[in-house]
């Protein structure tokens, strides 16, 4: 006789441990300096303006532009990653966004700085999609939510330096001394990179791929899009990740010194206060879907609702300025933010093979930077419009809100069902071992 064991790690399942936490994170290394460099523009966008002598449109542009660069390599980044591998993407992801860190550091004008961020946004979008297929390649799949989890907490890690430290680095030393001595990070990780990150575990060699140029580069992505989770969890992560981070990258601190009229210590303070309460929620969320998968919507749904309901009462407060303790609630919601645009991959996850899982990844990553580089938009051009009246120009998030909500809602049904097939079909190829 035979019997099913459950949870038991499947043929080709990687054996994670110690060897697998070494390896990933030297990835999560790189990662984390790519977020430090990507928000580093948070702390330094009021010192940005009178750098180059821009308004509010053109200062916007430096996050959209970024921004753009990012979704748009998205899928070109997860069928290399598919492709050539981890170390490789990354290295090179490792070369870009340092030289582009230092090309803003020595910027003489706002078109150079320009082209410096938007080389930036083209290497740190090598970052997350590697992280998350060196995660597959190295830890079991039952693992899979709380490692990607995990790797969005380094990131916000990365955000916390920008908050504190490069900060403060940025008015004590100036801003060609902050942004150039802080790419020396970037080539440190580069030089891990190179010396000990590995694909996958001696053993493990994925199976080859019948590459075939372009055709296969459509089938590829036509694949990943077929399946409703990879369509889900676009759009979970489109709906979920932007209010933090417009908030974080750029228009979080204007909106707190200018509109709430608060002092720059005092404002950066809840920068950093969205940025814990992310890394808090973080190991929360991730601990409740690995043992709970049916958690994964509600969540998701809840921190939209949750940062909704919080931006409503906070534009619409009576009176010049909302009250500490409600900025302080605001600030520790979108925290959840993060957390839950990480859940979109854990739809797309199990709708794709792991042939697949860098173009599925990178689909899904796309929705938030959209969301964000749109919604940086429209607050940066409806500020300059009504005169900096920062409520209507954050209303903007509403409707992207909105949107994002009614395709969640749209696609739900049919990722579930689809999702239930896999699952059946792949208890057919349960291991079984003697009773």
């Amino acid at each position: 006789m035979s019997a099913p064991v459950r949870n038991a790690t499947l043929p080709g399942d990687p054996p994670g441990g110690r060897p697998a936490v070494a390896v990933w994170s030297v990835g999560v290394a790189v990662y984390f300096v790519a977020v430090i460099f990507r928000t580093s523009l948070g702390v330094a966008g009021l010192d940005a303006a009178d750098r180059f002598h821009i308004n509010a449109s053109a200062l916007s542009t430096f996050s959209i532009l970024q921004l753009l660069v990012y979704a748009g390599m998205q899928i070109p980044v997860g069928l290399l990653v598919d492709r050539l591998g981890t170390k490789k993407v990354l290295s090179i992801g490792a070369v870009l966004f340092t030289v582009g860190q230092l090309g803003f550091a020595f910027s003489p004008s706002y078109g150079t700085a320009l082209a410096s961020r938007a080389l930036l946004g083209c290497g740190d979008a090598m970052t997350f999609i590697s992280v998350l297929r060196l995660g597959t390649r190295w830890f079991p799949a039952r693992r899979g939510p709380l490692v990607a989890q995990l790797a969005g907490l380094v990131g916000m890690a990365g955000n916390l330096v920008s908050t504190l430290v490069l900060a403060r680095l940025l008015h004590g030393i100036g801003w060609t001394p902050a942004f150039a001595g802080s790419a020396l990070a970037g080539a440190v990780v580069l030089v891990l990179t190179l010396l000990f990150l590995k694909d996958h575990p001696e053993g493990q060699e994925p199976e080859p791929s019948p590459h075939q140029g372009a055709a296969y580069v459509r089938r590829q992505i036509a694949a990943a899009w077929r399946e409703p989770g990879t369509r889900l969890g676009l759009w979970v992560h489109f709906t979920t990740q932007f209010p933090a981070m417009v908030f974080l990258l750029l228009w979080g601190l204007p909106f707190l010194v200018e509109a709430q009229g608060l002092s720059r210590a005092t404002a950066g303070e809840l920068l950093t206060l969205v940025v814990l309460s992310n890394m808090v929620i973080g190991l929360v969320y991730g601990q409740v879907i690995a043992r709970h998968h049916a958690a994964r919507l509600p969540l998701a749904l809840g921190t939209v609702g949750a940062t909704t309901l919080l931006w409503a009462v906070t534009l619409a407060y009576p009176g010049e300025h909302a009250p500490m303790w409600l900025l302080v609630v605001l600030c520790a919601v979108l925290g959840a933010c993060g957390p839950a645009s990480m859940i979109g991959f854990d739809f797309a996850r199990p709708a794709n093979p792991p042939e697949r899982q860098g173009t599925a990844s990178g689909i899904t990553n796309m929705g938030g930077f959209v969301a964000s580089m749109t919604t940086l938009l429209a607050i940066g051009v409806l500020l300059d419009a009504t005169g900096d009246d920062y409520t209507v120009a954050f209303s903007a998030v509403f409707v992207l809100q909105a949107v994002g909500i009614s395709q969640i809602l749209r696609l739900r049904g049919r990722a579930a069902r689809r999702e239930r097939e896999r699952l059946v079909a792949s208890r057919v190829e349960t291991v079984h071992v003697p009773a």
